[in-house]
């Protein structure tokens, strides 16, 4: 006599609501206990300023230079934004075209490769030469670093389509732009969106690199003005902002991730 197989209810909103706090308070926990042993450590042991400033001394001096850190944020931030923006309109058609065609992938793949393989720091000298001191340089060296990754999600992802599905919707009369809208882009959806969540990051180092070499503003602009005149609390504040915008930035893209995909994430959340 066979049994019935017990029947899985999915997760209420409330109860999913809960997991996700659960989630967040021990990360800010973590976080906040490191920044705790980093404050003691430092008082106990000594550590002059100029070598390690305790969390405090940075967070005072975000609250001093507020002004002048959020003048660099917004420059490093639209660097980031335009070179990330550039690189989903070349990337994604890149990768399709690759898919579609042999030939394209055959002359693309080796010189996008050979692109990727060159340090970014070698090329932004030449980069600012062409184009001066301006914004142009440190977008094009954002977009260089971040649409790598997002062209090669992309490929992956239409790639993974079934062939069965594909010839399915062909015998049904689809020809290849219904095929494209309906089978092939929805199936890579959740891998381009992680190739732009691996791109987004990219592209605030990208911004950065381009600063250190050439800039009159931005954090790493700020960076350097910093490490000239020996202020390691303005250096560290630097920093913290730059993280606070990579995760900003990073779970922005996760959240439009979720607005267009949400049976992705339901599916992720039943395997787990």
């Amino acid at each position: 006599m066979s049994t019935a197989a017990p029947i899985t209810l999915p997760p209420s909103a409330g109860t999913r609501a809960w997991a996700w706090l659960t989630d967040q308070g021990a990360a800010i926990g973590i976080i906040v206990l490191i920044f705790v042993l980093w404050e003691v450590l430092t008082r106990a042991l000594s550590v002059p300023v100029y070598i390690l400033p305790t969390p405090s001394v940075i967070f005072v001096k975000i609250y001093t230079d507020l002004g002048l850190l959020m003048e660099n944020t917004w420059a490093t931030a639209q660097e980031v934004l335009l070179g990330f923006g550039l690189s989903v309109v070349v990337g994604i058609p890149l990768a399709v075209a690759i898919v579609y065609s042999r030939l394209f992938e055959r002359v693309a793949f080796p010189l996008m490769v050979s692109l990727q393989t060159v340090p970014k720091v070698a090329l932004a000298p030449i980069l600012v030469m062409w184009f001066g001191y301006g914004i142009l340089p440190k977008v094009l060296v954002a977009f260089l670093i971040s649409f790598f990754p997002i062209v090669m999600n992309t490929v992956i992802g239409m790639r993974s389509t079934e062939k069965e599905m594909i010839y399915l919707v062909q015998s049904m009369g689809a020809g290849d732009l219904q095929t494209f809208v309906k089978v092939r882009l929805p199936k890579a959806l959740p891998s381009i969106f992680g190739g732009l969540k691996v791109g987004i990051g990219q592209a605030v180092i990208g911004a950065v690199v381009g600063e250190f070499i050439a800039a009159e503003k931005g954090l790493g602009y700020l960076q350097l003005i910093a490490q000239v005149r020996l202020d390691t609390p303005l250096l560290f504040a630097s920093v913290v902002l730059l993280s606070l915008m990579g995760v900003l930035l990073f779970n922005i893209v996760a959240w439009v991730e979720r607005l267009v995909i949400p049976w992705h994430r339901q599916i992720t959340e039943q395997t787990e």
